[in-house]
């Protein structure tokens, strides 16, 4: 895709995602440029985003019919599932609750929550963390109900509920240098007291409390980037967080959390694409990054991976070792990511790619 229709790409995501504005092009675009925007939409999983801001959109600047219809059978395809997968959120809530449990959702549905129509968002699995012993209560739960569960790297499992993909984790966040991990168990009991809920379905689920639910969000896409890559739409979730959470959070004490963890230089090339990419008023952003801060590199890497690097053709042609990856050429990918990410997030572009093997080959669960 050219620079041109690149730059429509991002109008569109920005209409789409705030609900506002207006498409600025000298010509409509053809139908091979609609294709394009529809194809690159689909790898960076926010084409529900896209077909919001088609409603905005002068007569002429409208897709193609043939596109609209594929386009709208697409939107009921994850407008359906998104509803299956709250109707399974509402119900393993309960069940868990019923056992003395009360998981934390993690990411993706509650996320979803804070845009304009939830239902457009794509998600992928349901993720909940336990607190304390939960884990192990709620994995021994699981297992009892005779579902496959699979232990897997992250210090997490996963299983199929009612047709949905379910994952559990151990941690809370996805940061994993040895140097932090007290400060992070302290901070997450330090805000304890300001956990929230969501309604989904008839049912009150606990999330995050704010600070916390950015930082993880945002913790979640370093950790991608790390390794094999990250797609716009959880760029988008960071969005559409700071936007809601603006006037509710304490911006010393994120700013803290992410000088202390160790990220705070990464945050603000983060917080550069939110503002000048995703039109995320920079009102919105809680503190002022470095006007030196050029976050144009990370965007190229962001558009060449797509969702977890998974369309980087660059990489097309390489090998897959499946020790490593399944994606292809991950050592190289690896290493070029940690020479990318150390100047920005040392601690984390040394540990992760360590723990993550651990993780993988000794820190699984067996019974």
């Amino acid at each position: 895709m050219n620079k041109q229709l690149q730059e429509i790409f991002f109008q569109l995501l920005r209409i789409g995602l705030w609900r506002k504005g207006q498409l600025i092009i000298t010509k409509p675009l053809d139908e091979q440029d609609w294709s394009q925007i529809y194809a690159f939409a689909i790898s960076h999983t926010v084409e529900g985003i896209i077909y919001e801001s088609f409603e905005f959109l002068d007569n002429e600047h409208i897709p193609p019919q043939s596109l609209r219809l594929k386009w709208a059978v697409r939107i009921d395809q994850i407008e359906r599932h998104n509803s299956q997968m709250n109707a399974v959120i509402a119900s393993q809530y309960k069940s868990f609750s019923e056992i003395g449990l009360s998981p934390i959702l993690q990411k993706g549905q509650g996320v979803a929550q804070y845009y304009t129509n939830p239902l457009h968002r794509i998600c992928g699995d349901i993720d909940w963390h336990f607190e304390d012993n939960g884990y192990a209560k709620a994995r021994s739960y699981i297992k009892d109900k005779g579902l496959d569960v699979q232990d897997t790297k992250s210090f997490s499992l996963h299983y199929s509920w009612q047709g949905q993909f379910i994952e559990h984790h151990k941690q809370l966040f996805d940061l994993r240098s040895p140097l932090i991990q007290r400060y992070l168990r302290s901070t997450a009991k330090r805000y304890r007291s300001k956990q929230g809920n969501l309604i989904i379905g008839d049912v009150s689920v606990r999330i995050l409390a704010p600070e916390l639910q950015l930082f993880q969000v945002n913790s979640h896409i370093l950790k991608h980037l790390i390794t094999f890559g990250m797609g716009l739409r959880q760029f988008c979730d960071s969005a559409r967080l700071y936007a809601y959470y603006s006037d509710r959070i304490e911006p010393k004490a994120l700013k803290e959390i992410y000088q202390k963890t160790g990220i705070l230089k990464w945050t603000h090339l983060l917080h550069q694409i939110l503002v000048d990419y995703l039109g995320l008023p920079k009102s919105q952003i809680p503190f002022e990054y470095p006007k030196s801060t050029n976050a144009t590199w990370m965007l190229e890497e962001i558009w060449h991976g797509g969702n977890f690097g998974y369309y980087d053709a660059r990489y097309a042609d390489g090998k897959v070792n499946n020790l490593i990856s399944i994606h292809p050429d991950g050592a190289k990918r690896l290493w070029r990511n940690f020479k990318r990410y150390f100047p920005y997030a040392p601690q984390e572009a040394i540990f992760f790619p360590i723990m993550h093997f651990y993780s993988k080959f000794l820190g699984i669960d067996r019974d």
